[in-house]
């Protein structure tokens, strides 16, 4: 016990060097019912390790926003054939039930990997664009609707999928869908098999969904 907690400590600093380089704050994906080490003396110690969780600084910035217009290409199939789409993402708001409980768990817009992939559902917004005759498949379509995320691996760092259900408008038509997804590195790479029954739009879109954070 001793020597892991040693290896601990040793590998502490490596992880919050790494997520500072990357904007993603440890904080946020600390988990929920975190054990807090014991201090025999039960002082000042004690306390500090029970107060570690702060607020992650996350803001809308510039540079954020122009990543967020590379858009996730896309395969969508339906009666007239195959054709090549790409898609956007965004979320206004995430309620995240996997994060340290200590630690505001509503999100908007900008999401850190963790707060999502550990465990969250989110309203979101999905303008896509599909190449060919408007009068087949081709044109815009707006998506709206809810999904979840669920760990899978490491608190979804290495692993995670998500479930969802939406609303699509497309050549003034409107029909549900239904989607599944899979990701991995932290959420920024994954695949999402969206589904729509209805005879109008009758369609599956297979999306390789890659997410700037």
């Amino acid at each position: 016990m001793r020597r892991s907690a040693r290896f601990a400590r040793r590998r502490a600093p490596a992880l919050a060097a790494c997520a500072a380089a990357l904007g993603w704050p440890l904080a946020a994906g600390a988990a929920p019912g975190a054990p807090r080490e014991a201090d025999a003396g039960g002082g000042p110690h004690q306390a500090a390790v029970s107060g570690a969780a702060t607020e992650p600084g996350i803001r809308l910035t510039l540079p954020w926003l122009l990543v967020q217009l590379v858009p996730s290409p896309e395969l969508w199939i339906g009666a007239s054939g195959a054709r090549f789409g790409v898609r956007w993402q965004v979320t206004p708001l995430l309620y995240s039930f996997g994060i340290n409980r200590k630690l505001s768990p509503w999100r908007a817009f900008v999401v850190e990997p963790l707060t999502r992939h550990a465990g969250s559902i989110e309203l979101f917004g999905s303008p896509e664009y599909v190449a060919g005759p408007a009068a087949a498949a081709g044109g815009w379509m707006v998506r709206g609707g809810v999904r979840s995320y669920f760990p899978l691996l490491d608190r979804g760092e290495a692993l995670s999928c998500s479930l969802g259900a939406s609303v699509v408008h497309a050549r003034d038509q409107v029909a549900a869908s239904y989607e599944a997804g899979i990701y991995t590195l932290f959420g920024g790479l994954g695949a999402q098999v969206t589904v729509t029954p209805t005879a109008a739009l009758r369609s599956t879109t297979i999306t390789l969904s890659i997410r700037y954070f």
